[in-house]
């Protein structure tokens, strides 16, 4: 694998979605990078401090968040005298994000008083009144036609329905929670799930014309749903929960099609392939690794151990006088293809549990020595990468799993992003990112046979 140098930034770092650009903040400055030579493409500047940026999904505009002053602006990539700013006044703005036209930014106000469409083509505005939550409970369709907004007024939480060519009110329904959550829409738009808040176990599913489908409820009397997330097919909803177990539901009868625990000991006998995270020190000459710059971890040798069961996952007892206790499934992500995904449960932090949703059983458990920080799927094919905070990458794939040693001066991974065609990573550490370009593995590789015979010599 090969690392580029570190950049400096300040927070906010996303690719852009046809995965040419890198937009990184830098306190006031907005940079675009070019992906591959990470030359800077555009620069601008922005009024104050950028909270967040994003990219709108035809990549050709972005977003700031400028939350301190209130205030979003909007930058081209092609044009860059082109510029837009958006200020709510006193009514202040917590929260901005794209429409999936690319040509309206849809704003929070503070205390969730309102949430605006703001039109780049023309100067009309749509106001939806108190909406649920500033960063959560907004999905639009995955085809881009409708948007679900959760609102809450007298004490109850509804659903907002608007069509997006326009921004017409298509429905406004009550839902049957007492204080939810999120909410998602299905990835085939033809139903859209709703969660409450960890102190009653609730999830329900809607039709978009208001009917309730399902209702379901794992447990009563205890904290519930702690994470929620569709698979790609549309066929399962995972669901995971404080007890520290992930319910599977099926999409066909909104029944639990299986029940996946977190044990603390692997016991045998057991199919399930164990990595544990072990170093040793190198065997060689000390002086070249410091002559090379390379960081202290660079005198020990870190690397995946095969262990067999028993195998018992180090636990944490989280703290009964504080609230949001550090327990349950507080990560849940699936493969692009839907046949694996991965979780962490919160009170065993040092643990991934990698899971085959086909056989329906653990596939892969791996124990890393210090807290997974950040976890990722590849966009395409079905591979992990994770860090730690420390100066390590780690891949897995069905095949196998790896260490990978970040040839960088102190530069400590605690976050990861994929490029949207998987052929590249952002790190990031606390002031610094680099990108990694990650290798086509050989079981993803195309066979010689299904190559064209033209392009041989």
């Amino acid at each position: 694998m090969e690392f580029s140098d570190t950049y400096k930034h300040s927070g906010a770092c996303c690719f852009s979605p046809d995965a040419r650009f890198l937009a990184v903040a830098v306190d006031y400055r907005l940079v675009i990078r070019d992906v591959v030579s990470l030359k800077v493409v555009q620069l601008y500047s922005c009024l104050d401090k950028i909270s967040y940026i994003e990219w709108a999904p035809d990549s050709e505009y972005l977003l700031c968040g400028l939350f301190k002053r209130a205030v979003v602006q909007a930058w081209s990539v092609s044009q860059p005298e082109w510029t837009c700013k958006i200020d709510e006044g006193s009514i202040g703005i917590v929260h901005a994000r794209w429409s999936p036209d690319s040509r309206h930014i849809l704003t929070t106000s503070e205390f969730q008083l309102r949430l605006t469409v703001w039109s780049l083509v023309s100067t009309a505005c749509v106001h939806v009144p108190w909406p649920k939550h500033s960063t959560k409970a907004v999905s639009f369709s995955k085809d881009g036609k409708y948007i679900a907004i959760g609102t809450r007024r007298d004490c109850r939480d509804y659903i907002h329905l608007l069509a997006c060519q326009g921004w017409e009110a298509m429905g406004n329904f009550e839902v049957g929670t007492s204080d939810f959550a999120d909410l998602e829409w299905s990835p085939n738009d033809s139903t859209v799930a709703v969660w409450d808040s960890p102190l009653e176990y609730k999830v329900l599913i809607y039709s978009p014309d208001g009917r309730c489908l399902f209702k379901y409820a794992a447990y009563e009397n205890a904290l519930g749903v702690k994470s929620v997330t569709w698979s790609p097919c549309g066929q399962f909803l995972g669901v995971g929960s404080y007890d520290q177990i992930v319910r599977v539901l099926n999409q066909l009868t909104w029944k639990p099609a299986a029940e996946f625990s977190h044990p603390a000991q692997i016991r045998p006998p057991s199919s399930t392939i164990v990595f544990k995270e072990v170093d040793e020190p190198w065997r060689t000459d000390i002086e070249s690794i410091y002559a090379k710059g390379l960081p202290c971890d660079s005198l020990r040798r870190v690397f995946y151990k095969v262990v067999e069961a028993p195998v018992t996952v180090p636990s944490l007892k989280p703290a009964v006088d504080k609230p949001n206790p550090k327990q349950g499934i507080g990560m849940l992500a699936w493969s692009a293809d839907s046949q694996y995904f991965f979780t962490r449960n919160d009170n065993m932090p040092n643990a991934l549990w990698i899971w085959d949703v086909v056989r329906l059983e653990l596939l892969t458990l791996l124990l890393q020595k210090d807290p997974i920080r950040s976890a990722a799927w590849d966009p395409i094919y079905p591979r992990i990468a994770l860090c730690t905070g420390t100066s390590q990458l780690y891949l897995w794939t069905p095949s196998g799993a790896c260490c990978v040693q970040i040839p960088l001066a102190n530069f400590y991974a605690s976050e990861l992003k994929w490029i949207p065609d998987g052929t590249a990573l952002l790190l990031k550490d606390k002031d610094a990112f680099c990108c990694t370009f990650v290798p086509m593995l050989p079981e993803f590789e195309p066979d010689d046979e299904n190559e064209n015979d033209g392009d041989r010599e």
